[in-house]
């Protein structure tokens, strides 16, 4: 009797985290593939120690919360080409080993800041092909050691600066396909594009599509001068160091239809540079019309405040060493004056006693021939 009960625990027990029948599983690589099987949401019952899983070209349409929670052990997600438009921000909470994370082809219209939460190992992540409106720029505490982001064909119009700066390891970007506003807002993104490509950082393209002076034009190759209103219109601007708005807080409610690109790509496969990135954000105002931001960020503060102090430091050297250059011209003044006037005087002194000495020869031989 205790063996048979033995059997049957050992059996609920193998049965609990049997590969699910609509996946094939690999015990040896630990390799969950899930991929065009129909599938509506998460399979459950996954090995524990599964590090790769394929879900991409199936028909979820939402993330719950800790919806991997069995598998918290997995380094590559796929979840491509399905009809997710929803993302819990606890989704993916436990994934403290995930390193690949992709998305792309999906009708997701915004990111939760709090979505990535500790993971701090993700070096892969592809968000392109849905139809964000912005990337929050909170989350850049959780792409630190990022060095592939793929935000390309979405609703961008900005990005976050802080976002692009927290990703110091950034070495593939793909941002094309979004409808960039290149008003006074996208001058910080312009600034730090231009370090990241001298970094010799890889990147497919920005196309303006508004305002419509600036549609189809590459922002890289769009002169500063056309940004000089922006420059002038706010102390804001300055250096372009100001955070943009989280426009997708803006911008919520606006619809999306889903749509499902056939791709089967994953994330094995090397992507091409355009299947990538963008940076997001809502909509600005014109080149003559800047908006006032609401809120800044400190870092910004600091760095306009320093560069205010930097200016007044430079500009107080300068006015010392005009008043220097003036006091010595002014001195200089003064001694060659006193100079001219000892010289004058000299001369004046020296006439005279020649003359003097004149008049003594003349006296002398008359007093000569009286005697």
């Amino acid at each position: 009797m205790r063996v048979v009960l033995v059997f049957a625990l050992l059996s609920s027990l193998s049965v609990s985290h049997a590969c699910p029948k609509e996946c094939s599983c690999n015990s040896n690589t630990k390799v969950v593939d899930c991929r065009g099987r129909g599938l509506y949401d998460i399979p459950r019952r996954l090995y524990p120690d599964t590090q790769e899983l394929y879900l991409q070209d199936n028909r979820i349409r939402g993330l719950g919360s800790v919806a991997f929670r069995e598998i918290p052990l997995v380094r590559i997600l796929d979840l491509s080409n399905n009809s997710i438009t929803a993302i819990s921000p606890t989704a993916l909470l436990g994934l403290r080993t995930l390193q690949r994370l992709s998305l792309a082809y999906n009708s997701i219209r915004e990111i939760d800041k709090r979505v990535l939460g500790p993971i701090r190992s993700l070096s892969h992540l592809d968000l392109s092909h849905n139809s964000l409106w912005g990337v929050p720029g909170a989350m850049g505490d959780s792409l630190k050691n990022l060095s592939y982001l793929g935000l390309a064909n979405n609703r961008l119009t900005r990005l976050d600066r802080s976002l692009l700066d927290a990703m110091t390891h950034l070495d593939s970007l793909t941002l094309r396909g979004n409808p960039w506003r290149c008003d006074c807002q996208l001058i910080g993104l312009k600034l730090w594009l231009e370090t990241y490509l001298f970094k010799g950082g890889v990147l497919d393209e920005v196309l303006c599509a508004q305002p419509e002076e600036m549609k189809d034009k590459e922002l890289q190759k769009i002169p500063y001068q056309l940004f000089h209103s922006c420059m002038t219109t706010s102390y804001h601007y300055l250096f372009a160091n100001i955070h943009h708005l989280e426009s997708e807080k803006l911008l919520r409610g606006h619809t999306h239809g889903n749509h499902a690109h056939p791709s089967s790509h994953s994330l094995h496969v090397p992507m091409a540079i355009g299947e990538g990135f963008g940076g997001g954000g809502g909509g600005g105002g014109g080149m003559a019309e800047c908006e006032t931001k609401q809120k800044h960020r400190p870092v910004n503060l600091r760095h306009a405040i320093a560069t205010v102090i930097i200016t007044g430091v430079v500009c107080g050297i300068v006015c010392l060493m005009m008043l220097a250059a003036a006091v010595y011209g002014c001195a200089y003044a003064a001694i060659m004056a006193k100079y001219q006037r000892e010289l004058k005087k000299n001369e004046e002194l020296a006439a005279a006693q020649a003359a003097d000495h004149a008049t003594a020869d003349e006296k002398e031989p008359l007093e000569n021939a009286i005697a």
